[in-house]
């Protein structure tokens, strides 16, 4: 029974023990000791949560995909995830009735922009979704909604504490922290993640109650599933210095795949966004372009880990399984294609997912691609003719690695996501290597990782840069001066004198009959006349009025208005919204929320 049906008496009750208890924890428990506490709680839920999504896509996909043939092709990969994306459609916006894709960008959102507050159906309905989306074929991953619910677990339990927004968006990484430990068992990188996407600054304070929500959620997966790894991979070729050149290489080219996954994805976004509009219209289209990649390339379906096991075994054949290209299994030149074709289409499919309405991240099909790279690279170099022997198995993995450091600009979370999830930790020196190079190459071409690029674009991203952080957190509306009083570009010098000693301000914006802005007046300008009675009748505000250096717009970011502070060296400047004039911004005012501002969020 949810609350809202209680009685109104019984609300009130436990209103009032609630506050009761809220009261007694202000006393005799300190808010440092309160987080740990929470952090705990938090990791124990997401934990839960981790496993509840993975069981329901393994049975979801199991059911459906368990007596499909491996030896033809089937039919059914044509219904299936278009059911599935029909589904999750139907849920989101008859059920759910709010938007709640892009799970990761959310959670940025809501740390940026709206005091790191979700909503209380994030703890639950991207898990519903999700698990719909990929059971029924959706080539997308389940990180992302395990990521988002994970962080509104840390929120509401947060607000339901009434802390502060600081101790909030601690909470909120402790979620997404835990989101990624307890669904790759990952400790360190569920951590790495938060201080590396989410952008979370590491402090005294932070890092324990991150360290113990990871570790906690990563050991309740243990706890229900056993200790098999995410993948499974053994290390049956040793690292070798004379491979180095090829890690180089591979480094650069999974650079290179992140940049085209990344620009793939905000392409099709776009697409689906701006030229095809109403929903019914996505829905087609896009079961449409996922059915058909998904029948012709069956690895794209749903996550695509079996896949990714296969190569970590060194058995590209196995990847043609239930397709209708399995008689080419053995055939060298076919593999090649076929799997280059996979990299090329899988930002397609994930897109084609998102953009039809279903429900699921990218950071499984970053993993899924950068293993189908490494082992491309490897592959065609050992088939070149050039007497070459490079472990595919080994190639596969630092492709992971690669392209996942490429895709979310995290390369320390890239490295050890993939020694955690598949223990391969004798291959850290090669993964550094190729991790470091990827990263170092898409950031040539693109600054913002896939997640930070639709925020930072509008000016909402929060990021290690303090000066910018605090920008990004001061809102327009919050220094907004409207108290100036305004005159009229036909009153004379009389009017203006009287209107001055009704003001405590130097400075009077001049408006027409439609509030619209059309210079200024300021005293210092008309200081040497204003007590000449002569004037008084002869001299016109249009006459003395000037035009302000700039204007700024009500939507404007205030990192572009302190830009356009700096490039007019003024101290005040009108904001219009359109022509309509809305009031002025002051450095000064600036400068005291900027303070105001700093201080609360460099508390530690």
């Amino acid at each position: 029974m949810h609350l809202s049906q209680l009685s109104p008496a019984y609300q009130r009750l436990l209103h009032s023990l609630w506050l009761q208890f809220l009261r007694w924890r202000e006393r005799h428990i300190k808010e440092k000791t309160l987080v740990i506490i929470l952090s705990l709680a938090v990791g124990v839920l997401a934990g839960l949560a981790a496993m509840a999504l993975k069981w329901l896509i393994h049975i979801i996909s199991g059911t459906l995909t368990s007596d499909l043939s491996i030896s033809e092709g089937n039919y059914m990969y044509i219904i299936y995830p278009v059911i599935g994306v029909l589904l999750a459609c139907w849920y989101v916006r008859y059920v759910v009735r709010d938007n709640i894709s892009h799970g990761v960008t959310r959670v940025l959102y809501s740390i940026s922009q709206n005091k790191s507050r979700l909503k209380p159906h994030n703890m639950y309905t991207s898990i519903v979704a999700s698990s719909i989306t990929i059971g029924f074929g959706g080539s997308v991953g389940a990180e992302g909604p395990i990521v988002y619910t994970g962080a509104a677990i840390g929120s509401n339990l947060g607000q339901a504490f009434r802390l502060s927004p600081r101790v909030l968006m601690i909470l909120v990484g402790c979620g997404a922290a835990a989101g990624i430990a307890g669904i790759f068992k990952a400790p360190i990188a569920g951590m790495l993640f938060t201080l590396e996407v989410l952008m979370l600054d590491l402090t005294t304070v932070t890092v324990m109650p991150l360290l113990i929500a990871s570790i906690t959620s990563a050991s309740v997966a243990y706890i229900f599933t056993g200790y098999d790894l995410e993948f499974f991979f053994v290390q049956s070729e040793p690292f070798v210095t004379e491979r180095i050149p090829f890690f180089i290489g591979l480094g650069i080219a999974c650079g290179l795949v992140s940049l085209y996954f990344t620009r793939i994805m905000i392409m099709m976004e776009t697409f689906f966004k701006k030229k095809l509009g109403v929903q019914w219209k996505k829905t087609v289209v896009g079961g449409a372009i996922l059915a058909t990649l998904v029948f012709l390339f069956p690895p794209l379906y749903g996550e695509g880990y079996g896949s990714i096991n296969s190569l970590l075994n060194g058995d590209p054949s196995s990847i043609v399984d239930g397709s209708i290209f399995y008689g080419d299994r053995h055939d060298v030149a076919f593999i090649i294609v076929y799997i280059g074709l996979i990299i090329l289409l899988k930002g397609f499919a994930t897109s084609a997912t998102n953009g039809a309405g279903g429900v699921g991240g990218t950071f499984a099909p970053s993993l899924y691609v950068g293993c189908m790279t490494g082992f491309f690279f490897a592959y065609l170099v050992n088939n070149l003719g050039f007497g070459m022997d490079l472990s595919v198995k080994n190639f596969a993995l630092m492709g992971m690695a690669g392209v996942m450091s490429g895709v979310m600009h995290a390369p320390l979370m890239g490295i050890f996501l993939t020694a955690e999830m598949t223990g391969g930790y004798e291959l850290f020196l090669p993964l550094l290597i190729v991790s470091t190079i990827s990263y170092g190459t898409i950031k040539v071409f693109e600054p913002y990782s896939i997640y930070t690029m639709r925020l930072a674009r509008r000016g909402e991203l929060l990021t290690h840069h303090k000066d910018k952080a605090v920008l990004t957190l001061l809102k327009m509306h919050s220094v907004i001066e409207t108290d100036f009083l305004t005159v009229a570009p036909e009153m004379n010098l009389k009017q203006m004198v009287d209107t001055i000693s009704k003001s405590n301000r130097n400075l009077f914006p001049v408006l027409d009959d439609k509030q619209r802005l059309l210079g200024v007046v300021l005293l210092d300008d008309i200081r040497n006349i204003m007590f000449r009675p002569d004037l008084y009748k002869r001299m016109y505000v249009s006459r003395f009025m000037s035009m302000p250096p700039a204007k700024l717009q009500l939507g404007d970011s205030m990192d572009h208005v302190m830009k356009t502070f700096d490039d007019t060296g003024a101290w005040n400047l009108p904001v219009v919204d359109g022509e309509k004039y809305v009031g002025f911004v002051s450095k000064s005012k600036i400068f005291n929320s900027y303070r105001r501002v700093l201080r609360h969020y460099s508390e530690d």
